[in-house]
């Protein structure tokens, strides 16, 4: 399969395909060598020279990771805000949204468990009520339900674009059109598509996008970040403030700082934001939409596959599909469908009903098993694990 990418080369820069099948990169991916060699060589500086001195040698280097998150997304550099985690730039993002009594928040049942219960407790909190936008036919969000439900006491609409515990692609660009027309911002999970499709921001309409560095994007575990639009930053102020967000005035005032600076706490591992900026960068080179046409490929040929397989369901739902490939094996735990592939050298991980309340009780799914190809993985990759299961 050839679809632009040099799969020789990716793999050469991927040490870890010499020791594993990784199909689990909706989890963590492996690492490009010039990913971990980044961060080695920052931490190394650090105890040569001292931690703030190893920042001001590499400020350039810091500022540059801004811009290369920010051509990652199709965004401007000061719409980018550095995070420990896709889930920390989702909760400084959403905690920094006024609510009261009377609101409405509109989520759909693919919803991540984080931000499920960080949804909950906001309402329960503030008095806000969170309504549940049905799936169509298709196993993807109701466009039409959604668009009736749109009304003037609707304060937000969060919606995770793939969901951790199936295949779908939520219509993202729609729902944005829908939340544009209505003037409801619209906050965006795209923790498993940052880094697996070409993702746009001013195509998709989002207000506000939260993404992690660790898995498809190839980054250090312990990053993220947050895509703030400047139509709406200005208007937003994070709960908590601390050196970096904010200017101290005088002994009793302050001010927030301009742009998505203002979501971000000052200390940071500069290690692994550099390793970010690297992986980025990585990213850009081959280009993400060669990147997302061969996730893409290796997924449908997988799921062909595991639907021909005796025994073997696919659980994948949508009129678009992405890079995780979930299904469930008659008769068998999905901890041990796990444990007899990783058994044959291949990695895949397993979602419970826990992590997915709204969408698999519906579903009648308590759980499944997730397979997650990217770019570097190999066909005969792909054949080790329906070996396995066969």
């Amino acid at each position: 399969m050839d679809l632009g990418i040099d799969l020789d080369k990716v793999r050469r820069d991927t040490p870890g395909v010499d020791h594993v099948a990784h199909l689990n990169n909706a989890g963590g991916a492996l690492r490009p060598s010039v990913v971990t060699d980044t961060v080695v060589a920052h931490l190394r500086r650090e105890a040569e020279i001292g931690p703030y001195e190893a920042e001001a040698e590499s400020e350039d280097r810091v500022a540059a990771v801004y811009g290369s998150v920010a051509r990652l997304v199709h965004a401007q550099p000061d719409e980018i805000a550095l995070v420990q985690s896709a889930t920390a730039a989702w909760n400084v993002a959403f905690s920094s949204l006024p609510l009261a009594t009377g609101q409405r928040i509109l989520t759909a049942r693919t919803e991540y468990i984080s931000n499920a219960i960080g949804l909950l407790q906001a309402c329960e909190r503030t008095g806000a009520t969170l309504e549940i936008i049905e799936d169509d036919e298709h196993g993807q969000v109701d466009l039409d339900r959604l668009e009736r439900r749109l009304d003037d006491d609707v304060a937000l609409v969060a919606l995770t674009h793939i969901p951790t515990g199936g295949g779908v692609v939520n219509p993202a660009a729609e729902v944005g059109v829908l939340t544009r027309k209505a003037g409801v911002p619209f906050l965006l999970d795209a923790c498993q598509s940052v880094g697996q499709l070409d993702v746009d921001v001013t195509a998709l309409g989002c207000d506000l996008l939260a993404a992690t560095g660790r898995k498809f994007l190839r980054g250090p575990r312990g990053t993220g970040f947050l895509y703030a639009s400047r139509a709406i930053t200005e208007r937003l102020v994070p709960p908590v403030l601390g050196l970096g967000a904010a200017t101290w005035t005088s002994p009793t005032t302050w001010e927030v700082v301009p742009g998505a600076l203002r979501f971000e706490t000052w200390e940071r591992s500069i290690a692994d934001n550099l390793g970010l900026g690297a992986a980025a960068d990585y990213a850009l080179a081959i280009g993400l939409p060669a990147i997302e046409e061969r996730v893409t490929a290796l997924a449908d040929r997988l799921r062909e596959a595991l639907a021909q397989t005796l025994g073997v369901t696919v659980r994948d739902k949508g009129v678009r599909r992405s890079g995780i490939v979930t299904f469930t094996v008659d008769g068998m735990r999905a901890d041990d469908v796990r444990a007899r592939v990783a058994a044959a050298g291949v990695n895949v991980s397993v979602t419970r009903i826990s992590s997915a309340q709204l969408d698999y009780g519906v579903r009648g799914l308590t759980e499944v098993v997730r397979a997650s190809p990217h770019y570097y993985t190999s066909d005969d990759e792909l054949d080790r694990l329906l070996t396995a299961l066969r």
